[in-house]
């Protein structure tokens, strides 16, 4: 919770130039706390802190074939816990009301650029071809880093009497640490306007 506390505090102070703060929650993946800012009327920055989604089966399954504790080792399972993310994005908005003739509240859509970190952690069970009938797996904690580019498409829509704004997106990681993998994203979330 501390760790929250601080990077929530360094959002605002390195971003008090903004007209306008917005914080929330996001439901998806990643979930967590969303702080936004505009750095000017049409670019805004945002931060996410949060838990992101586990990769695949096979993807934790691969990494254990690729990277065996011993060379005779036959993957038995997995169980994944502790994730963690951090994004930083840029992102690009603009106002759709009009060509929708939305006459209460602002309707835009918005594209954007960032960067995510994820951890998680895995421990893996394990069995060799020479253990004894009924020997229990043996296991391996491993933590597993998640660092690449994002690129992703979404729109919000804000409330004209409260200063409310809720939002809807997609986009894909293409994670570049540890391996190559191109993984899908979306979330809905609301943010309040200070």
């Amino acid at each position: 919770m501390k760790y929250l506390l601080s990077f929530l505090l360094f959002l605002v102070a390195s971003t008090s130039f903004a007209q306008q703060h917005q914080l929330g929650l996001r439901i998806g993946d990643p979930y967590g706390i969303t702080y936004k800012t505009p750095v000017n009327d049409k670019f805004s920055v945002e931060g996410i802190l949060g838990r992101g989604s586990q990769n695949s089966s096979q993807y934790y399954r691969r990494t254990f074939e690729n990277n065996r504790p011993v060379s005779s080792a036959r993957y038995f399972g997995h169980q994944v816990s502790a994730a963690f993310s951090l994004h930083v994005r840029g992102i690009y908005e603009e106002s759709f009301s009009d060509d929708f003739n939305i006459s209460e509240g602002d309707l835009t859509v918005y594209a954007g650029l960032g960067l995510q970190f994820r951890s998680v952690n895995i421990d893996y069970f394990y069995t060799t071809p020479n253990a004894t009938p009924n020997t229990a797996e043996v296991r391996e904690s491993r933590t597993n880093i998640d660092f690449g580019p994002e690129v992703f498409l979404g729109s919000a829509y804000y409330l004209e009497d409260l200063p409310i704004g809720f939002f809807i997106e997609v986009g894909f990681l293409t994670e570049i640490v540890d391996r190559l993998h191109l993984k899908g994203q979306g979330a809905i979330g609301a943010r309040y306007l200070f």
